[in-house]
């Protein structure tokens, strides 16, 4: 339906939408709960969205075309972000009123935020879903940077380009030579420069994601186990360590 005939609700499905909330009990901020969790799968969608052309264009070399659809990808990441701020107005007494109709359900189980993780080249670990299992079948956004920095002439060891792509990739001390290269002359290498600190406000923004997620449900929770059967806090904190591109990182320290 096109045209005159079509509104503002039918193009969004709005009838859909807004009814696709179901609150399991009769306290209010259940529903806020449901709301903050369906955005944040939205948001994911969309993040998958931008990544899987984006991993294309930067196989392929076009790495100056990659950067609109990367930088969305950090902008999206700083609104999710953002809406922890949101959640946290909940009290420990708000959702202890709710809990315990969430069952065993968690976002541990989001298979679309492992599936984001796998793109960018963290695997392993969560509950795999189809998205996830599909995209631990192909290179990661770092293989395929790898690839890149390969393809124009540095000296990327054949381990880091051809290897089993659904086991976690190790970092290796040539990848974060190679790349070092590049930041010692990003005038002369820069879009291998810029593609580099696209993807370094990626993981920055994950990690800041992370950390808000800690908080949080430290703030809300406690020290009281996950719904899906995580240690809760001491698990998420176990996460902030993780990074998606580490020789980025690490190479800080050589120049």
């Amino acid at each position: 339906m096109t045209g005159s005939s079509m509104t503002y609700g039918r193009y969004l499905a709005l009838d859909q939408l807004l009814t696709a909330q179901h609150p399991l009990s009769d306290r209010h901020d259940e529903l806020l709960f449901i709301i903050i969790h369906q955005t944040k799968e939205l948001w994911l969608k969309q993040m998958i969205a931008e990544l899987l052309p984006a991993k294309a264009l930067v196989r392929e070399g076009r790495l100056i075309e990659a950067y609109k659809g990367l930088a969305r990808v950090s902008r999206i990441q700083a609104v999710m972000t953002l809406s922890w701020d949101v959640l946290a107005t909940m009290t420990p007494s708000d959702y202890t009123r709710f809990r315990e109709v969430l069952g065993t359900s968690s976002g541990f189980q989001s298979d679309q935020f492992r599936a984001v993780e796998t793109l960018l080249g963290v695997r392993g670990g969560g509950v795999p879903g189809p998205l996830t299992t599909e995209y631990a079948e192909q290179p990661s956004l770092w293989d395929d940077a790898n690839a890149a920095l390969a393809a124009a002439g540095f000296a990327v060891p054949t381990e880091a380009l051809a290897r089993n792509w659904p086991e976690k990739y190790e970092p290796d001390d040539r990848v974060r030579e190679a790349w070092a290269e590049v930041y010692r002359d990003p005038h002369t290498h820069w879009d291998l420069y810029q593609l580099a600190e696209k993807l370094v406000d990626i993981d920055d923004a994950l990690a800041t994601w992370r950390h808000k997620h800690v908080l949080t449900v430290s703030r809300v929770i406690g020290g009281k186990k996950g719904t899906g059967g995580t240690a809760g806090v001491p698990y998420l904190e176990s996460t902030l360590v993780k990074r998606a591109f580490p020789e980025l990182w690490s190479l800080r320290t050589d120049l």
